[in-house]
């Protein structure tokens, strides 16, 4: 995303999403540089926006069968933190094109930095969307949106991202 952008006439259906890309996704990433956003255009409309953010978690939050691959200290992750299309182009594969556009992300920070996998606090009516993908839900130590609906943290290992990532390129 660049500062100049107009994204004014976004609407993917969901309000929050529209009023986070609007209002708050240029000062997160200009102003305050605590996440990314990255957009699909289509001609001059953007179409949908991914934005991303580094992070970590505990090894506490991983399935056993992972929990034991990995260091009991604070891992690298990389954190979807919104996803949404225009209700316009949804039904497209814009927002699988999205996700898979931060999957290579997350296999750059792997080699560059470091990162285990993606997690994702997925929106109760996105849970199976990203079910579809191979992200698995996660247990969440605390947290509480009091009267919003609870998000499923889910997560995806980097050894699954590289196999989606080489099945798409095929």
């Amino acid at each position: 995303m660049e500062p100049q952008d107009d994204r004014t006439e976004f609407r993917s259906g969901d309000i929050d999403l529209d009023r986070f890309f609007q209002r708050y996704a240029g000062q997160n990433q200009f102003r305050h540089h605590i996440g990314t956003t990255y957009v699909a255009v289509h001609g001059d409309r953007i179409v949908g926006f991914v934005t991303v953010s580094s992070g970590e978690m505990v090894a506490e939050k991983l399935a056993k069968n992972l929990r034991r691959r990995v260091p009991a200290y604070p891992l690298p992750i990389l954190r979807l933190a919104r996803l949404a299309v225009d209700e316009r182009f949804q039904g497209h594969g814009i927002g699988k094109l999205l996700l898979r556009a931060m999957l290579e992300l997350a296999l750059e920070m792997r080699d560059r930095i470091g990162c285990v996998g993606v997690t994702v606090d997925a929106k109760p009516d996105a849970v199976v969307f990203y079910s579809s993908l191979g992200f698995k839900p996660m247990d969440l130590i605390s947290g509480a949106l009091g009267d919003r609906p609870e998000p499923v943290a889910m997560f995806l290992p980097i050894g699954q991202i590289v196999i989606a990532v080489k099945e798409a390129t095929n």
